[in-house]
């Protein structure tokens, strides 16, 4: 290997590791940009659901076989998960937006959301808390490839009295946005294994960048009216995502679940795949129903990380007493 080839690989490692460390700073920068500058990233729009593709592909290299067996191995655990998730964050999206009596475009934004599947932010969040790994990966994986099906029934269920809305039409969509390009990401990784690992090492920082554009392009095309509505999106999304939290975990000890599965299902529950929200509102509905995706792929990221070392220092604390 030439020196070209060890300073490139070199560089791409550290701006990856850079990427991962400073994620949540990294969207709310393009945020900012992005706010202040709409036209910067306006070029991206067309292109949203490309972009998401390509991040749900690096997902799906990402998974080999054993993930697959934990579904197998851990049915109920899983099941369960996967299930609060689907269950829990429509229904207290639906409640949120009742409560602050949001207009119909902001409404629409919120339940889309809560009917999201979980989002990959949750599987590196759990590491970080100390909480079931293999758990939370199971449970993204087989909520993404049941996603399809139940998102659009969501949306249509507790959404329907706002606008009309082509349950097909948006199946067809996920199907191209999420799983077809998980699942061919899956087949490279089992076809071609460690021979892609230079490649695989780089997916984070691609992820990153193309969920920074995403994010910062619609806060861009949506500045006007955030400034308007703004305050309301966020504080439906701040409310969502803390209920999320909170009756996770709940609910995980309810049916006597240790702390390290609780951890998982309480970040899987509160983590929704907001890029897939974003990329289905700006394809279905008006952009400003894109806008509580684009605020919660921020948010997340604060909450997430915070709520991650409360209980990695929690763990330090009794290791210590």
């Amino acid at each position: 290997m030439n020196t070209g080839s060890v300073w490139l690989k070199k560089t791409l490692w550290k701006l990856t590791k850079f990427s991962e460390d400073y994620f949540a700073m990294l969207v709310i920068l393009g945020s900012i940009i992005g706010f202040l500058n709409p036209d910067l990233f306006g070029w991206s729009l067309p292109h949203i659901s490309l972009i998401l593709g390509i991040i749900m592909f690096g997902m799906g290299m990402t998974l080999n076989k054993d993930d697959f067996k934990t579904v197998l191995k851990r049915p109920f655990d899983v099941v369960f998960g996967t299930a609060l998730q689907f269950i829990l964050m429509p229904l207290l999206a639906f409640f949120v937006v009742t409560l602050l009596n949001l207009p119909g475009e902001l409404a629409i934004g919120v339940i889309l959301l809560g009917a999201c599947p979980g989002g990959t932010a949750s599987n590196v969040i759990t590491y970080l808390a100390k909480g079931d790994v293999a758990l939370s990966v199971a449970i993204t994986t087989f909520s993404t490839l049941i996603a399809p099906l139940m998102t659009p029934i969501l949306v249509l269920g507790f959404a329907g009295s706002w606008i009309d809305v082509s349950a097909y039409s948006m199946f067809l969509s996920i199907l191209k946005i999420v799983l077809i390009p998980v699942i061919l990401g899956v087949i490279i990784n089992n076809l071609f294994g460690k021979k892609i690992d230079s490649i695989r090492q780089i997916l984070p920082l691609i992820s990153v960048a193309a969920i920074v554009l995403i994010v910062s392009a619609i806060i861009g095309v949506n500045s006007e009216k955030i400034i308007s509505s703004g305050v309301f999106a966020l504080l439906a999304v701040i409310l969502h995502n803390a209920f999320g939290l909170l009756f996770g975990y709940i609910g995980s000890k309810l049916v006597g679940m240790d702390e390290k599965k609780s951890r998982a299902i309480t970040i899987e529950v509160g983590v929704q795949n907001s890029g897939l929200a974003v990329a289905l509102a700006t394809i279905y509905f008006n952009p400003l129903a894109a806008v509580p995706g684009a605020i919660f792929s921020v948010w997340h990221n604060i909450t997430g990380p915070i709520l991650a070392n409360y209980w990695s220092k929690k763990d330090k604390n009794k290791l210590l007493a």
